[in-house]
Order: C-alpha cells, then structure tokens, then sequence
C-alpha cells in the first residue's frame, strides 16, 4: 500500500533534460496557439519576448525546438495566449476538451510551482531564492502519525521565495521527497520528486496529499464526504480503484501535508 518512500542513500539530482520529439511537439503547438491568438509568425518572437520579459533569443529556442520555457514562463505563456497550460506543456486535455484546438484556461488539479536548475553547494543562493531540504529518510511515528524524525544527508532542493509566497507556502514548512509506485501515474510516474506543505493539513477536495495510513506513506487525491469520512483516490483508478472510508475509519488517517510541487524526469 506504500506509495511513498525516501531513499536513505545521498544522490546527484540532474537538470531536467527534455528530449528532442517533446521539444519539436511543444513548438507546433506553442506556434499554433499564437496563430490563434492573432501574433502573427514575422516578429512573433519579439512580441512574446516583450511580454513575458525575456530575451529574443530565449523565444527564439521555444519556436525552434531547441529548449522549452520554465515552468513560471510555461504559465504565463499560456496565459497571454489564452490556452489550457496542460495542453501547452504536455499536449493533452482535460475531460471533455476538444483535441483538435487550444482551449480556455481550466483549473489543474495539480501545480508544479518549480524546477531544478544546475547548480552545486558551491553556488551562492539569490535573493529570491530558498532551499528546501530532500530528506533522505523520514520515520513515522506509530501512534499520532506525526513525523518523528527526519535525518537530512545536506541535500536541498531551491525555490523562489516569490513563488513559494503565491502559493501561501511557509519555506520552513516545506520538505521534499521522492514518490514511487504507479498509482498516481500519469501525474506521478516512478521516481518524482515530491514537495509537501507539511502546514497545509486541512483537506481540499480533490487536491493532492501526503497522508499516514495506519502506518503507510502514501499520496493520494483526497475528498471529504457526508458525515466526517473521506473518499481517497488514485490518477491511475484501474490498478488502483478509489477507496471509501467512514469517520471512523478515517481516524487512521492523518494529513501530512499538501502536495504543492513535483518534478518529473524525461
């Protein structure tokens, strides 16, 4: 039933790297939603750049396939263009969208609010920047289900300090560790990473969080129902069917935290 485990091992956390055929993907439909828009293809460039206040040449490698936008210029892409930011970064719909045209905006049940950057220990931290630690082993209490102790190898994670505020994040709340297991797939394939607002505890239907099941870590989608129970569901709902529980029964169940971040490697 785990669905959640940190590695007690130290390890090296590469760039993202994104490969060739979803770069040259992301060009086709970043160029058909400025059509759509009206931007024209002649200075195309210099107008998104203008926008988003970035450099040309930046754009330039977004139109050619050569590299894809962060994730806070991925939204504010889909923003100025008026689509559906998970049909822009991943070229899929939500329910009920229509595959053949961008879309209006519509709520993700999901965020990432961040990326990793190349950089080691050596390298000075900016003054938006915040380190969030990677725990290389977190140990569960058997009684509250409260975290017991934490024992940190010095590896950290950053975050933009303003990024982190948008999202009423306390840096000091936030931890990260890794996911495995297929039940969350597509969202959360083997292997991401996970950060968790540990002061994020009251459940939001159909948000994403880390949660102590009788002694289990796991990530699930939550929902509150009728008389104090709770509804406990999986992305990957066919291997992994969603799960009913009564008040009663929920008292086995303790809210970590909220997942507010993940990385996926390609």
């Amino acid at each position: 039933m785990t669905e959640l485990k940190v590695q007690s091992r130290s390890f090296t956390i590469e760039p993202m790297v994104h490969s060739e055929n979803v770069r040259s993907n992301f060009a086709q439909r970043l160029a058909q939603a400025c059509t759509k828009a009206g931007i024209e293809d002649h200075g195309r460039g210099v107008i998104l750049a203008k926008a988003l206040k970035v450099t040309p040449k930046a754009v330039s490698k977004w139109l050619n396939a050569e590299s894809m936008p962060r994730q806070n210029k991925m939204e504010e892409l889909a923003n100025l263009l008026k689509v559906d930011l998970f049909w822009l970064q991943y070229g899929k719909h939500h329910s009920g969208s229509n595959p053949n045209e961008p879309q209006q905006p519509t709520e993700a049940n999901a965020e990432i609010l961040g990326e990793i950057d190349a950089w080691d220990r050596k390298t000075p931290l900016s003054d938006d920047e915040v380190e969030v630690p990677f725990f290389a082993d977190i140990r569960l209490s058997a009684g509250s289900g409260e975290v017991a102790e934490r024992e940190h190898t010095g590896l950290k994670l950053r975050f933009a300090k303003s990024t982190l505020r948008r999202y009423n994040v306390p840096p000091e709340c936030a931890v990260c560790v890794k996911a495995t297991g297929n039940s969350m797939e597509p969202v959360l394939p083997d292997g991401s990473t996970v950060g968790i607002d540990t002061s994020s505890t009251g459940v939001v239907d159909g948000k994403m969080y880390a949660i102590n099941h009788s002694g289990e870590l796991r990530v699930k989608l939550l929902y509150k129902t009728p008389g104090g129970g709770l509804r406990v569901r999986s992305y990957n709902s066919e291997e992994h069917p969603e799960e009913r529980y009564s008040q009663e029964q929920a008292t086995d169940i303790v809210v970590l935290g909220r997942v507010f971040w993940y990385s996926v490697m390609l």
